[in-house]
Formats: structure tokens, sequence, C-alpha cells
């Protein structure tokens, strides 16, 4: 019995081979656990920065429609030429070049009122009696917003002043209400329209609020005569960014954008049929009454990631087109892959203001 014992303890365990066997099977267990939380992780990075990107596209694309429908909110019919002003392929110095678009509206805020006399140059701005009763907007609302001075219907003078409200004088009840203001602060309007009536002209006119929006793409971080850090500009070598350039200040709405595009349908060829001719980019030799007759217009928000995706092994010979950019309206694509996942978002606005004289409550 202790001879059986004695062989028993010697016979337990496991060999060196069978422990070195084990370790292996082990380090391989660990190496493939290891590669696949790698793998997972950058996976989950990935994802993490589609899915910002896909927020900021979606962002970008919710402003432009909306306000693209309202341009030319308010304004008289002979001044829908005046509601959009493109840009097609600026040239920053990028190896993208995106589309500007120029809106002009009473887009925010109903308003408008008949006005009396305008002296001054348009500094005084005398209104009809009871019209600041038909809104409900205190005195201290008027302070520093611009206005759009519109002549009187029966003028043939096509042109606007843009002003800034200083002070409001209510009157006594309702009679004598005027308005105080500055000149244009070095905002263009759309069209090309210029304040290039007299005074007399602006007698029994309108006015209205007014919202001069540019919506833009700075592909660089260094636009052109910006300044990094003043009236809202980040700069500073941050691209991607799409600004809405609202009466002057500079409001960025979404990052990660890499190219915007737009295309214009309106009856371009003058037939008497009315008929729409089909979409084409901004043409800087439309007359007025073709850019006047723009009833849609097609957007195009291109979004890319910061980094590149480490998830995809970067083999620049499979050549799969999926991380590259893509060719949009006639803005072209890239001719190699960088690897970057992009999302590309398409939609159609219809100026609806341009569209239904309804929504112009100053007709002319």
């Amino acid at each position: 019995m202790r001879n059986r014992s004695k062989h028993a303890h010697r016979t337990a365990g496991f060999t060196l081979i069978e422990l070195l066997i084990v370790s292996l099977i082990m380090l391989v267990i660990i190496g493939i656990a290891l590669s696949i939380y790698a793998k997972g992780n950058k996976t989950a990075a990935d994802q993490q920065q589609y899915t910002r990107l896909q927020q900021d596209a979606r962002a970008a694309m919710y402003y432009l429609a909306r306000d693209v429908r309202m341009a030319g909110t308010g304004l008289p019919s002979n001044f829908l030429a005046n509601a959009l002003e493109g840009a097609d392929n600026e040239n920053q110095g990028g190896t993208v070049q995106p589309d500007r678009l120029k809106i002009l509206g009473n887009i925010e805020t109903p308003f408008a009122l008949t006005i009396t006399s305008v002296g001054g140059q348009g500094v005084t701005i005398n209104l009809q009696d009871f019209s600041l009763e038909q809104f409900p907007y205190p005195e201290s609302y008027y302070i520093g917003k611009n206005i759009l001075v519109l002549p009187s219907p029966a003028s043939t003078c096509v042109g606007a002043a843009l002003r800034t409200i200083t002070s409001v004088d209510p009157g006594l009840l309702g009679i004598s209400e005027r308005f105080q203001c500055l000149p244009n602060q070095g905002i263009n309007l759309p069209g090309g329209l210029q304040d290039i009536c007299d005074d007399a002209e602006f007698d029994g006119g309108s006015i209205i609020f007014a919202d001069v929006r540019e919506f833009w793409l700075d592909v660089t971080g260094n636009a052109p005569g910006l300044t990094a850090g003043l009236n809202g500009y980040i700069g500073g070598g941050m691209g991607g960014v799409l600004y809405l350039t609202n009466n002057g200040s500079h409001l960025p709405l979404a990052q990660n954008i890499e190219n915007i595009q737009f295309q214009y349908n309106g009856n371009f060829d003058g037939d008497t049929a009315l008929a729409l001719d089909g979409f084409a980019d901004w043409n800087s030799a439309w007359t007025p009454t073709q850019v006047a007759s723009i009833r849609q217009v097609r957007i195009w928000v291109l979004g890319r990631t910061e980094d590149r995706f480490v998830s995809i092994p970067a083999l620049p010979s499979r050549n799969t087109y999926l991380y590259r950019r893509p060719a949009i309206a006639n803005s072209p694509a890239a001719d190699t892959d960088d690897w970057h996942k992009r999302f590309l978002l398409d939609s159609t606005s219809n100026i609806r203001n341009m569209s239904l004289d309804v929504y112009n409550r100053v007709q002319r």
C-alpha cells in the first residue's frame, strides 16, 4: 500500500511540456481577446466621430433649408431679385471650393409698417399714426434692430435704405411716432441693392426688419479679411466650419463640414409658359428678372470626419472610393482616398415667399 501511494504521488500534476502547451494556449487566447478588444475600441471610436459628423451635417442642413425657404419674406414683388445672391465655387486657397449664398428678408420677426416721411438721409423715419400699436414689442426691443426702408409704391426708384434703429419716439397716444436711425454699417445687400433714392421717394413707403444672411464654409480656418476671435469668427486654422453671417455677425453653425453646394431652379429662358427650366449653378450673368424667377434651391451638405477611420486598414491598392471626397454639383471629386468617412445630405427648398404673394404683406 505504501509503494502504491508513493507511485500515485509521483504521477500527479503536470509535466513541463504540458505547462508550456497550456501557457501557449493561454497566450493565444489572451492575444485574440486583446485583438478583439482593440478592434472593438477602434470601431467604437470611429462610430463616435461618425455620429458627431451626422449631427453636424443635419444641423447645417436644417438651418440652410429653413432660411432659404424664408428668402424674400416681406419684400415687394419688384424687389424679389434682391432676395438671393449666390457665389459658385469660391476659391479660398484650399482643395475644396464651396458655394456661398446670401439671402434677404424679414425672416425672424413679423414686422411691416407704413412710413409717412423720411428725413436726414433716412436717419429720421416718421411712422403712420398708431403704427407701433400693431405689434406687441416694447420700445426697447427695437433698439439695435436693422430695418429695410422701402420706397413708396408710386416711386420708380428701385433702391432701399438699410438702417439701424438707435431710439424710438412713441409720440403722444400713438401720434407722431418715429424711429431715429444710423446708416448702414457696411452690410452689403444681395443683388447689388443700394440706397440710391432721395428721401422724398420714401414718403408713403414701408419698413421691415431686415435679416441679411450669408451662408459660407470656412475651408482653411484663415478666411481672407477676417480676424480670429473678432465678431464671432473662430479662425485660428480651424477649417471645416459652416458660418451664418447674420447682419455682419459671424455665427458658427456646424463643424466637420467639407463642402456645401447650391443649385437654382427658375424660368431662366423667360418663356411665357413660366415653366421651371431645371437646376443650374449660380450664374453671375443672370439678369434681375432671371433671379426673381427662382423658385427652388437644391442644397448639398457634405460632412467629413475629423480624423481618419482607424478601424479600416489604409491600403491604397484597395481603391474602394468609399473614403474620398465625392463630386457634388459642379464641384469635382478628389483623386485619391484619404480614409476619412463622409456623410452627404441633399435637400430641395421651395422658396415659398417668392412663390406666393400672400406671404408678402408689403405690395407695390
